[in-house]
């Protein structure tokens, strides 16, 4: 059993907090936010909310881990912001996978949020920071790389390659052995046939590049 303290007060981390609690061998222990965040009441569900700026006086990384399960914003980049400044504090960081998601033996790496209902078939492989909701299919033989945020709903077909930092919306789907450039955004109900370009949304079925637009200031 690890020690975990969750990054944020918000409604990933209270999510987090509940399945870490009901579905996890681990113990939550504190959460943490950047001091000019802190509420007046330093609480959350009972237990302490340290300033990040202090948090290895409190709660050192010999002792405990960390878990930042946070939203998309600029296309998840601040959720690799943050997770990398754990990293740099010395924390080693933990991954949920729901008991309810299947999966077969695949490369998973940290700071992934994995829940139920989630398929991801064999060969496939997922890189760290990753959050997928709940319900999506991931096919087989694929490379989903780091700080991508897949919603509900969603198939990636087999042999897709996800680079970093792409958005998946509810009810999109992904032809098998598409490729899928870095920031690449793609809409609700989006359906992607052929490789994206890099920092692009797409929507429509079949999906469409938006022209003129960053993906990057569309979350």
């Amino acid at each position: 059993m690890s020690k975990v303290i969750i990054f944020g007060i918000n409604d990933f981390a209270e999510l987090a907090h509940y399945y870490l609690t009901n579905d996890s061998k681990h113990e939550v222990a504190a959460f943490s936010v950047n001091r000019n965040y802190l509420p007046a009441d330093p609480t959350f569900h009972k237990l302490p909310v340290i300033a990040f700026e202090e948090i290895t006086t409190a709660y050192p990384p010999s002792g405990f881990v960390f878990f930042a399960p946070m939203s998309p914003k600029k296309m998840n980049k601040v959720r690799e912001y943050v997770y990398n400044e754990i990293k740099l504090k010395g924390y080693k960081m933990i991954s949920y996978i729901s008991s309810k998601a299947t999966i077969f033996d695949n490369q998973i790496g940290d700071n992934c949020f994995i829940l139920e209902d989630n398929t991801i078939q064999p060969f496939t492989t997922i890189g760290n920071n990753v959050v997928l909701w709940s319900g999506n299919h991931i096919g087989h033989h694929g490379q989903i790389h780091d700080h991508v945020m897949f919603t509900s709903h969603v198939v990636l077909s087999g042999h897709c390659v996800v680079k970093d930092y792409c958005f998946f919306g509810v009810n999109s789907s992904i032809r098998d052995g598409v490729k899928l450039a870095e920031g690449t955004l793609i809409g609700m109900g989006t359906s992607i046939i052929k490789d994206t370009e890099p920092w692009t949304a797409y929507i429509g079925n079949p999906g469409k590049k938006i022209e003129g637009k960053n993906s990057e200031t569309m979350i």
